[in-house]
């Protein structure tokens, strides 16, 4: 068995800014291959100049829920953040966009999912009980994992950075989001996500003769340059957490 390296980045977020470090860090390091977990564009930052990179990289990537929530913008809430990303992006990017599949397997030791396997909207690795953030348990990851036969899952919509390891031996990775380092929502019910500090975060899963690894990185870049945008189209709660990776108490939702 060969030894192979594959950098994974998830929710991106149209943080252009990010992703370009993120990239840079990537090739620094000398790692070809990339995945990308979903979660590209949806922000009020660039969505359409990160589309351009990721489209332009033809990096292999599954959907997200935002993404989701781009391309059938009629079963959401209407946002003035939703309408500045659909006039932001071009029809090639929708296009794009519309392609991606709910979940893709890699060398047949990869599964790659937003969420889920079965759902691209619902955290893998962690639970929401009373609007509290719970870590589910080994049984519980077990169970909904009873789809998937492949030694790695990676997953990514929870935004922090983690892996499991489950007594099979099979690997859970979460690279955390290279774009959003905390946020505040109400879906199912309210609860908040972070990372705990503003650094741009991806993984790198690496096969050995002795089997799959993970290493999680955090990159610095200029966030705020990001959180300048995210104010000019008037999120300040977007700001706060691009520059700070925490959540205020009042944020809203994102």
């Amino acid at each position: 068995m060969s030894d192979l390296q594959i950098a994974v980045i998830s929710d991106v977020h149209g943080n252009r800014w990010a992703l370009t470090a993120v990239l840079a860090d990537i090739a620094q390091r000398g790692i070809r291959n990339i995945v990308n977990l979903g979660d590209c564009l949806y922000s009020p930052l660039d969505p359409a100049g990160t589309a351009d990179i990721l489209m332009r990289l033809d990096i292999l990537t599954v959907r997200g829920n935002e993404d989701r929530m781009i391309v059938e913008p009629q079963a959401y809430k209407e946002s003035a953040t939703l309408r500045f990303v659909r006039e932001a992006l071009q029809p090639n990017h929708m296009r794009w966009l519309e392609s991606l599949p709910l979940i893709r397997v890699v060398h047949d030791e990869l599964l790659l999912c937003h969420g889920t396997p079965k759902r691209d909207d619902e955290y893998l690795r962690w639970q929401l009980r009373n609007e509290a953030v719970v870590p589910r348990t080994v049984e519980e990851l077990v169970g909904m994992l009873a789809v998937a036969d492949e030694p790695v899952v990676l997953c990514g919509h929870d935004h922090v950075p983690g892996a499991v390891r489950l007594p099979d031996g099979r690997l859970i990775v979460s690279p955390g989001s290279v774009g959003l380092q905390a946020f505040a929502d109400d879906r199912p019910c309210p609860h908040v996500m972070k990372a705990g500090t503003p650094h741009a975060r991806y993984a790198v899963v690496a096969r050995r003769e002795d089997g799959w690894r993970a290493e999680h990185v955090k990159v610095s870049y200029d966030w705020h340059w990001a959180a300048e945008a995210a104010l000019n189209h008037g999120r300040s709660d977007w700001a706060q957490w691009l520059t700070t990776g925490q959540v205020g108490c009042q944020d809203s939702q994102a």
